[in-house]
């Protein structure tokens, strides 16, 4: 599971005049939400895609942060959008934004701020027992990994493979670096940089559960990213 440290959502309404510098224009069916997403600290994120999906409409809009970590969208009125974020890890759903339906020129500002996890344990990623081999059901998780890769093309990442205690010491590395590795050549053939990616395998010598009981060694058998730089 992932966690986030903070998220902080403020929708505040401006009057029309002041908004001519945007490029799009709010119109009388919908609102021009103008999203701006930072860290903590106030440095923009870039690179960073946020989607919208109407409750009642059904719509989905979405946009990717620009250098200044802003993007401005056309909002239909009269819906309440469930807010979420891509990760590594898939899609997160965040807060909702009430769009008014009321008569007029309305802009919204949405200011997101959080700081990610450098490092994420990638969920439903799945090999053939003792091998290498990616099962198909590890397609959805990588898929994601990819795009957002994709997305932020100066950030460079590690793929660090773990397995459980049943085996030589050394098979087990062997192995956790052939399952990292396999992982790479998924990203790779999905268009990221292998320049990008560092391939590490460390065996079982950094356990996050006894090996004593099956769930425990479920637990130690993961691929884990670590954002070695943004």
């Amino acid at each position: 599971m992932i966690h986030y440290r903070q998220l902080f959502l403020i929708v505040t309404i401006f009057i029309p005049a002041l908004m001519n510098a945007q490029t799009l224009e709010p119109t009388e069916i919908s609102a021009l939400l103008n999203v701006s997403v930072s860290s903590m600290a106030g440095k923009p994120r870039t690179g960073e895609m946020i989607s919208l999906a109407g409750q009642k409409n059904g719509k989905t809009l979405s946009g990717i942060t620009d250098a200044k970590g802003k993007f401005s969208v056309l909002v239909p009125k009269g819906d309440v959008y469930d807010i979420s974020y891509k990760t590594f890890g898939g899609d997160v759903n965040y807060k909702q934004i009430a769009i008014d339906k009321q008569e007029g020129l309305l802009t919204y500002q949405l200011d997101i701020k959080y700081d990610p996890p450098k490092t994420y344990t990638l969920e439903n990623v799945l090999f053939d027992t003792g091998k290498s081999t990616l099962r198909a059901a590890s397609n959805k998780a990588l898929q994601d990994l990819a795009e957002v890769l994709m997305l932020k093309p100066t950030m460079v990442i590690e793929i660090g493979g773990h397995t459980d205690s049943v085996g030589s010491a050394e098979s087990n590395l062997k192995l956790s670096y052939d399952r990292a590795n396999s992982v790479k050549i998924f990203l790779v053939n999905k268009g990221v940089g292998g320049e990008r990616i560092m391939v590490m395998g460390y065996g079982d010598t950094r356990p996050v559960a006894a090996n004593s009981t099956e769930e425990g060694r479920r637990q130690n058998r993961r691929t884990v990213v670590t954002i070695v730089k943004e």
